[in-house]
């Protein structure tokens, strides 16, 4: 199953059979206080080095969050799409939580976006999956719902199972949907990642759905944060993980996935990494 995201000139597929998509999260403006009061005072210009450092650092695409209390998201993260689209080919992940953000989100970007994100609440999917087939864009769904973050891999395949319907209710191809299976910290709970694993894998083996998370939660809270996610990365891969919303700014980080890649047979003969090494050999 292939989910495909589209610019205006550029297309990025994910897939079980195909190499790991790298999300870049660091258009956000959580826990950057100079971005925040940068953004109220109407000035877009951090993102123009965040697009420059992640498209260096081999992100495939760019999630672009304008989630900054008393301001107009809306207004702000169509600006910052615009703005975005100016500067690169990659496609875009619009992330919000603000239905009325993500619909003038869809109404900006020129392409085929990826929606980040809806849970599994019955209200919540029936305000934004007609948004998303509207713009014929792609949306990550969280299985988690009214009840809260579910802790086993079965609950969480079962609030999956509950989206599925809910999409293909909507019209909407499940090629088009993609399962975030919650990474939650390690550092709070032993068992975590082992049941992100486990639903990773029960949901590649009962539906073959896309999946994508964000991978820094796993090591939230604890020392050395970038060789836990450079351990976690190819171990969710190895489960059906085909993509993740991480730092594509973090060598560390990113060599760990594009050696999976490697490994696991979605970089035949090795083109990619050798084309990867050539690179950074040829910029220093």
């Amino acid at each position: 199953m292939h989910t495909v995201l589209k610019s205006s000139n550029k297309t990025v597929t994910m897939g079980h059979d195909l190499p790991f998509v790298i999300i870049g999260e660091r258009i956000n403006p959580t826990g950057r206080k100079k971005f925040q009061e940068q953004l109220r005072a109407g000035d877009l210009s951090m993102i123009t080095t965040d697009v420059e450092q992640q498209v260096a650092g081999g992100a495939d695409v760019l999630d672009v969050n304008m989630g900054v209390p008393l301001t107009d998201e809306p207004a702000l993260l169509s600006s910052a799409i615009k703005m975005v689209q100016s500067l690169t080919d990659l496609p875009i992940c619009i992330d919000s939580s603000v239905v009325e953000a993500l619909k003038a989100g869809l109404e900006s970007y020129v392409g085929k976006a990826l929606v980040n994100s809806v849970t599994g609440e019955d209200e919540r999917l029936d305000v934004i999956l007609p948004l998303v087939k509207a713009h014929d864009a792609a949306i990550i769904a969280l299985p988690n719902d009214e009840t809260g973050i579910p802790m086993t891999a079965k609950e969480r395949l079962d609030i999956t199972e509950k989206i599925i319907r809910s999409v293909e209710k909507h019209g909407i191809s499940l090629e088009n949907l993609v399962i975030d299976p919650l990474a939650m910290t390690v550092g709070a709970d032993t068992e975590a990642v082992k049941t992100t694993l486990e639903t990773i894998h029960l949901i590649r083996d009962k539906h073959g759905l896309n999946m994508t998370l964000g991978a820094s939660n796993v090591s939230f809270g604890l020392p050395n944060r970038h060789a836990l996610n450079a351990s976690f990365l190819p171990m969710a891969m190895s489960h059906g993980l085909t993509s993740a919303v991480m730092d594509a700014r973090t060598p560390e980080v990113v060599t760990a996935v594009r050696a999976a890649d490697l490994m696991l047979g979605l970089d035949p003969w090795g083109g990619n990494w050798i084309a990867r090494f050539r690179n950074q050999q040829a910029g220093q």
